[in-house]
Order: C-alpha cells, then structure tokens, then sequence
C-alpha cells in the first residue's frame, strides 16, 4: 500500500497552480519534510478551480498550462502529485501526470466521476461531503472500489454549520478509520464559506490545532494548503498556512503522529 494507516503521510500545496516559481519553492520545503515525514509526501494543486461562488472568482491559468508545471514539479523534484477533478472528462487529462486523484467535497456522490476516476487504477482521495457524516462515506467508498482496484483515501474537511462556518466533528473521522484510511484537512477545515462578500474567509491560527486533534482522533495523513505568500495568493487566501510555517509545524506534530499511529496501527 502507498498509504498504510500507520504510517503519517502529507498532502501539501498551493490551493491552485497559479505559476511555476510559487509551485517550485513549495515543492523544495517538500522534498526537506520527505526526509522526516515516515509515508510518502504529495505535492497538491488545483489545475482548475471549478467551484467558486462568484463569477468573477480565479479559476486557473488555464488547463494544460497547469498541467504541464504539476509535471515539471513531479519530474523535476521526484514528487507525487495530486490535483482535483470535477467532472469525469478531467480524469483523462490529469492521469498522466498526477498519482492521486483527488474528488472534491460537493462532488462525492457523483457516482460516474468517482467510478472514473477509480478505473485508471491510482488512488482515489475522497473528501467528505460538508453534508454527509463519516458513516454515510463507506457507500463512496464502495463506488470506487467496485470501479478499480486502487487505493481509496477518505477525507475529513468539516461539516457545515449555519450558513457561514465549519465544524470538525472528530467522531466522524474515528468512524471512517473502521474502512479507510483518513485524511484530516486542516486547511478547508478552517474556512468560513458563505460570507456576503462572496469570498471565502478563514482563520490559518487553526491549523495545527485541527492537525493535533485530527490525528489523536485516527487520521493517518495531512491534507495542508500552503504558499509563499497567502495575502498574494488567487484563490483561498484567508485558509492557506504561509510555507515558511510548514516545517516547524509538522516537526512539532510528528510526536503526535508517532503516539496515536502507535495506538490505532
């Protein structure tokens, strides 16, 4: 297996692929926590935004132009890549290039993207639906299992709470760990969608806090967005962790790993 559930792996990147320099310098702070982190290390970005709330919101540089700086980053730095999909015709043009394939949160009961996306045979990481409980994900999972024999990944990003906020219910994540491997997104997790401004808000002072609390919960892996500069960031700028706070935070949280993996392993 590429990701055992005892073993920390990390899913890290800016939240869209906006230029080669950005991607590059996340990528070097990367391949320095490889040499730390015990699983494997993905490097993520989106190489198009497709669910935004505003018309006028970034949605990318364009398709294969994405596409071909996640390749470079894969090559040139030895990374695996992940990047999400969002309708089924995106699975075709992202498998050569990425090794986890990536079903966005709104999207994990479309049941034709999920059985595609499985069929090519890679690891398919779900996220949970801010609508659906830990227990209602095991019937996702089935999809893809019956679709490909690739590994499934299950991820938590929060539940939906009001109109405007995200709730992390860590009994969701220890009932998914009883069929899958669990993922904790400690970024999405922090937002604060629906705000009258149309523009996603966040609080990054959350981060660690969802991390440490997501892994004595079962979570084997970290889903955490990250750039060199968030305020410059075109898209998800108020959830993102600036890249030089990376590496200390997965350092202090490596002890943590190590204890609950122990324990749940």
């Amino acid at each position: 297996m590429l990701f055992p559930s005892s073993q920390l792996f990390l899913i890290s990147g800016p939240c869209a692929v906006e230029d080669y320099d950005s991607c590059a310098k996340v990528a070097e702070v990367l391949c320095k926590l490889r040499e730390q982190i015990p699983g494997h290390v993905v490097f993520k970005g989106s190489f198009r935004k497709a669910n935004r709330t505003r018309s006028d919101s970034f949605t990318g540089i364009g398709d294969e132009a994405a596409i071909n700086i996640l390749g470079r980053v894969k090559e040139e730095f030895d990374l695996m890549i992940t990047t999400d999909v969002h309708q089924a015709d995106d699975v075709a043009k992202v498998m050569d290039v990425v090794d986890v394939i990536q079903i966005p949160a709104f999207l994990c009961r479309q049941t034709a993207l999920i059985q595609r996306a499985a069929k090519t045979g890679k690891t398919v990481n779900i996220k949970k639906g801010q609508f659906m409980s830990g227990e209602g994900m095991k019937y996702a999972m089935q999809k893809a299992e019956q679709a490909g024999d690739g590994e499934i990944l299950l991820t938590e990003r929060g539940t939906t709470f009001g109109y405007s906020d995200l709730i992390v219910d860590m009994r969701n994540i220890a009932a998914m760990t009883a069929f899958a491997t669990v993922v904790m997104d400690c970024t999405h997790a922090t937002q604060r969608p629906n705000s009258g401004a149309g523009v996603t808000g966040g609080n990054p002072l959350e981060i660690e806090l969802l991390a440490r609390t997501g892994l004595m919960a079962g979570a084997t892996g970290l889903f955490i967005e990250t750039h060199p500069d968030p305020a410059s960031a075109s898209s998800d700028q108020a959830s993102m962790l600036p890249l030089r706070e990376l590496e200390p935070m997965i350092q202090r949280l490596l002890p943590i790993a190590e204890l609950y993996q122990t324990t749940y392993g």
